[in-house]
């Protein structure tokens, strides 16, 4: 008999080309968000997630794979994000802008803390997790041990 508690996790699995053809494939990772605001925050932090590994992890090389994993549970919307590089070094992880604001690159990272509750990375560097709370879900301690759907995952 399961109990009534036990938190449900529900996920889909995606293994596609290392591309930048990112409509269709952000329509359906996002398809399970019923919140119009929610859907166009998360869009753009996926979206930066995901160029940033075609572009960076996998140097652009359509021959390499990517695979996103979307996990759906009680309190957290979850997406996995793995390309096939050699990761970015803990150093590299930081949330902060470039110095000169025009610069070409470094913004991407920024936009994905904005846009994300939670961001975990793997000890190698080439998978990170985005999460975000569910519509409706307070933004501090979730009940039913929501943090807790987060920390098997990474």
């Amino acid at each position: 008999m399961l109990s009534r508690y036990r938190p449900i996790f529900r996920w889909a699995d995606f293994i596609l080309p290392s591309t930048l053809q990112l409509s269709p494939l952000l329509e359906l990772l996002l398809e399970p968000v019923d919140c119009q605001e929610t859907s166009c925050r998360l869009q753009l932090g996926l979206q930066e997630a995901i160029v940033n590994a075609v572009r960076h992890g996998n140097a652009g090389d359509p021959g390499k794979c990517l695979r996103i994993r979307r996990i759906l549970t009680p309190n957290w919307l979850i997406w996995q994000i793995q390309d096939e590089g050699k990761g970015l070094p803990g150093s590299a992880r930081l949330a902060c802008l470039p110095e000169q604001l025009d610069a070409n690159h470094g913004r991407g990272l920024f936009l994905m803390h904005q846009c994300f509750d939670d961001i975990r990375w793997s000890s190698r560097g080439n998978r990170v997790q985005l999460a975000c709370r569910r519509p409706g879900q307070p933004a501090g301690t979730l009940s039913d041990g929501g943090n807790q759907d987060l920390s098997v995952l990474v």
